[in-house]
């Protein structure tokens, strides 16, 4: 969720539901309606807007004060709606209706604190003044650039306050009266003009980074901002046939595994984190197999480092400085090494494949990959295209891919086309038989796995008709409804559906 940048035009309504956090903007008076000014939780105490023949200081129009016939700080007054105020100067112009008629004229500025336990309707607390200005006749009748700092007690304060800005004098009549213009004072907008203008809903926000807490997965963490789950690496069931390009017995229990990826934006929604799980769920071949992922379209040199990958034992695979594969022309993540490995203990030639047990658990991988945030380099969701393989055996020169994911820049060419693959790399077909059976599948959530050396295809019965319709029919072939199950064939571990 990206930080919305939206600006007020003094004299244009905020409307009712507007709760945007914005510069506040100058009061011109140009508007030529106070009331304009008051629906957006300006306020004013015997101040009135004239256009007047050669009382205007700017434009058409400027604010003109009561009678100064009072030096109270309340006999006349100009009000901001509440604002975080920021840091710099108050600015304003201002000028004398005479030069003669009175004593005194006075310019105080006052700040005002929200008081939410104050019992009426506008939760002010105590006004304390911080600096005026005086007069004494003759007073100017052309235009004086005033300026006052914003006190240090509020400057870029993060709770709300009201700027209070006092014209008054002693003497004079109602030819007399003060003249300002072009009111200017740092701060961000944070009334509500649809709850009587009182402040916004303070939203929380602890590391600053334009993200509410309660929307911020990462509260304390400047950098990161949300958990969004890859699009097409959501949690699935991984599933491969490691005899590739022979169908073996085609019973896509040779490794077996739970696979998910999240990534980690920051506020501005550029991905700083993949963190990408898996948990072998079942072994059923005498291959040691590795499991990696391609980032398609990526370049190796986007990644910062890679970290909880298991590959202590890998002697098919070297690393660039950042831990991504070397040699590749896209970026890589080698996940671990030695799915066996996986199951300390554990020997024979299947894991979690005879229905009569015993069932294991694997150590659950989870690797974690850094990316650059620089702008020029950063990406987005949109970026993330996942193609999850295994190495055969330790083989680098083997790999298999789920249907129509392009092998990596280290998979031996010579291998496609052979015995029962139809790969076509002028055409984009990749790891498919001629009749589109695939050596590898990938389905939404936790499903269950076939016994050892039996057809998947006799196990879900509709998989070949979606393998022949190219995906167009029986999208859910792995579902629970009746007629899309063998029971008896599948294996049905703890949390699988």
């Amino acid at each position: 969720m990206k930080k919305l940048l939206l600006s007020i035009v003094t004299g244009l309504l905020i409307t009712a539901n507007t709760h945007a956090q914005t510069a506040l903007p100058i009061l011109n008076a140009e508007s030529g309606n106070r009331s304009l000014e008051q629906a957006n939780c300006w306020s004013f105490g015997s101040a009135s807007y004239t256009n007047a023949t050669g009382l205007p200081i700017t434009g058409s129009w400027s604010i003109l004060s009561n009678s100064p016939s009072n030096p109270s700080i309340g006999a006349c007054w100009i009000k901001t709606p509440w604002i975080k105020p920021g840091s710099g100067n108050i600015t304003l112009k201002y000028k004398n209706q005479s030069s003669t008629a009175g004593s005194i004229r006075r310019i105080i500025l006052s700040y005002i604190p929200h008081n939410a336990a104050d019992p009426g309707n506008i939760k002010e607390g105590t006004l304390v003044r911080f600096d005026s200005i005086s007069y004494s006749s003759p007073f100017p009748t052309t235009s004086q650039n005033l300026s006052f700092a914003i006190p240090a007690a509020i400057a870029n304060s993060t709770v709300p306050y009201k700027v209070m800005i006092s014209l008054v004098g002693v003497g004079g009549n109602s030819g007399s009266r003060l003249i300002v213009d072009d009111i200017s004072v740092p701060g961000t907008y944070f009334a509500d003009p649809a709850n009587n203008c009182l402040p916004q809903v303070q939203i929380l926000d602890k590391d600053g980074d334009g993200v509410a807490d309660n929307l911020d997965e990462y509260p304390e963490d400047k950098d990161r901002a949300y958990n969004v789950q890859v699009p097409n690496a959501s949690a699935s069931t991984l599933m491969f046939e490691d005899l590739w390009p022979a169908t073996g017995d085609y019973d896509f229990n040779d490794f077996v595994a739970a696979y998910d990826a999240v990534a980690i934006t920051n506020a501005d929604n550029k991905v700083v984190e993949v963190k990408i799980t898996s948990n072998v769920m079942a072994i059923g071949a005498s291959y040691n197999n590795g499991f990696a992922v391609q980032f398609d379209g990526l370049k190796p040199d986007l990644v910062q480092s890679v970290k909880g990958n298991i590959t202590n034992n890998s002697k098919y695979s070297t690393f660039n400085d950042n831990g991504t594969e070397a040699g590749q022309d896209f970026l890589n993540i080698l996940v671990f090494d030695q799915a066996r490995a996986l199951f300390p203990g554990v020997g024979g030639s299947g894991i979690n494949v005879n229905p009569e047990g015993p069932f294991v658990n694997s150590e659950k991988v989870t690797v974690t990959i850094a990316f650059n945030t620089a702008k020029e380099s950063a990406i987005e969701i949109k970026d993330l295209k996942l193609n999850p393989y295994i190495i055969v055996n330790q083989n680098r020169e083997i790999e298999v891919h789920l249907p129509d994911y392009a092998p990596t820049g280290l998979a031996n060419k010579k291998f496609f086309g052979t015995e029962k693959d139809n790969s076509n790399f002028e055409k984009g077909v990749y790891y498919k038989t001629k009749n589109n059976l695939p050596f590898a599948i990938k389905v939404e959530g936790l499903v269950p796995h076939m016994i050892e050396k039996q057809d998947i295809l006799s196990g879900y019965p509709k998989l070949a008709d979606w393998a022949a319709s190219e995906g167009k029919e029986y999208a859910n072939w792995y579902n629970a409804s009746e007629g899309f199950r063998q029971n008896k064939l599948l294996i049905y571990l703890e949390g699988v559906k």
